[in-house]
């Protein structure tokens, strides 16, 4: 994977810190009148959400996270496991309740999601932030 310095450092990046991936969601880049230059960078951890604050010199890099995020379609939650299926591979995937967090409200059945994939397994599940709805009937008041 590509090497990344602190002031390359953008959101949206996913980047590899003590062997986990990170998702970059906020960097300033500090130039003191009087010292090291330096970044202050926003963290959200990918395996369980938390969010980390960090400081970077201006000489320290990172690795970039080897995820792949994917658009699946959400299909079904058999009470321990979530489904979603690629509509062009028509492979089906299996996430975990930690992967899914607090989307599982949610998540509706046909529902477009980003699913984030590391070493295979699925450790993220977003809901795309756009939905298009489509009125059936009119409601009379």
């Amino acid at each position: 994977m590509a090497t990344y310095y602190s002031n390359d450092f953008r959101a949206g990046l996913k980047i590899m810190l003590d062997g986990e991936p990170y998702a970059v969601e906020a960097s300033e880049f500090v130039k003191p009148g009087k010292g090291q230059a330096f970044a202050r960078v926003k963290l959200r951890r990918l395996l369980t959400g938390t969010r980390v604050e960090k400081t970077f010199k201006s000489t320290d890099s990172a690795e970039g996270a080897d995820v792949v995020d994917m658009n699946l379609t959400y299909l079904y939650n058999d009470g321990e496991f979530w489904h979603f299926m690629n509509n062009e591979t028509f492979e089906q995937l299996s996430a975990d309740a930690k992967a899914i967090g607090d989307n599982a409200k949610w998540l509706l059945d046909q529902a477009e999601c980003i699913v984030t994939l590391w070493n295979g397994q699925p450790i993220a599940v977003t809901r795309r932030t756009s939905l298009s709805w489509k009125s059936l009937k009119p409601i009379q008041v």
